[in-house]
């Protein structure tokens, strides 16, 4: 048999990549992204918001986009990379705008500055473990009903200060190690139960982080996916950032 030549090489790699992409991603429940949405555009831009997950240890001090100490070490970083890798003539630009500790009425509070004002045509939310957490530590009073009522009339705000805009519902997601114990349950559930709620009824795109991480544990122990059970590992990001390209579909 003769060699192979580079390019039958070459041609037979393109083809396993085309094969392997091709393949589903896992077996999370979730829907593919919905097919007559629009894929990205020329100089759109994708901007990210949350608590310290999306944060990831950003410099709040530099603010332009497609910086990646703007951006963080988490999954907003790595989906810039992938989006900018992808699509290098569409001049896209990618913010995160995540800030540590952040609640439901913290963005509320600077959803004008951080969100409407960059107007975004992407815009992923990842919110919901500081309402829980820091009432369980004592520092808020926020409830079930709040944080839906809340986390509704930012949807509402959002929808109409942004009609054109494509709105991302992350789940919110808790390993059960670190900190994570059972005075987090049933109240977590609930919580995570109102951002799928909300993406229903707004009809929007849902991320399943919770059920992503849940079968990840069947591969490795929690830890090595959130050290705290909170705040995701860079493996932890990884999955994360894959699983919102699979089910967005961007």
């Amino acid at each position: 048999m003769q060699p192979a030549s580079r390019r039958d090489v070459l041609k037979q790699s393109l083809m396993l990549s085309a094969a392997a992409a091709a393949l589903p991603a896992s077996g999370l429940s979730a829907a593919p992204a919905e097919t007559d949405k629009p894929r990205l555009g020329t100089n759109n831009v994708i901007l990210f918001q949350g608590d310290s997950i999306t944060d990831a240890g950003r410099d709040r001090r530099r603010g332009e986009p497609n910086d990646a100490r703007a951006l963080g070490r988490g999954y907003p970083l790595m989906l810039a990379g992938a989006f900018l890798a992808d699509y290098p003539e569409l001049d896209l630009k990618v913010y995160n705008r995540g800030i540590s500790g952040n609640k439901v009425p913290d963005l509320d509070a600077r959803w004008e500055p951080d969100c409407v004002e960059l107007k975004p045509d992407v815009l992923s939310i990842l919110i919901g473990i500081n309402d829980l957490w820091h009432k369980l530590n004592g520092r808020y009073d926020g409830t079930v009903e709040s944080y839906q009522s809340g986390y509704r009339a930012l949807l509402e705000r959002t929808s109409k200060a942004l009609p054109k805009t494509r709105i991302v519902i992350c789940e919110p997601f808790v390993l059960r190690t670190g900190a994570v114990n059972d005075k987090w349950f049933p109240e977590f559930e609930q919580r995570r139960a109102v951002a799928e709620k909300l993406a229903g009824e707004f009809k929007l795109a849902y991320v399943p982080f919770q059920s992503m991480f849940d079968d990840a544990v069947k591969s490795a122990p929690p830890s090595y996916w959130a050290g705290d059970g909170v705040h995701p590992t860079v493996a932890g990001h990884a999955l994360m950032a894959k699983t919102w390209r699979d089910v967005v579909g961007l």
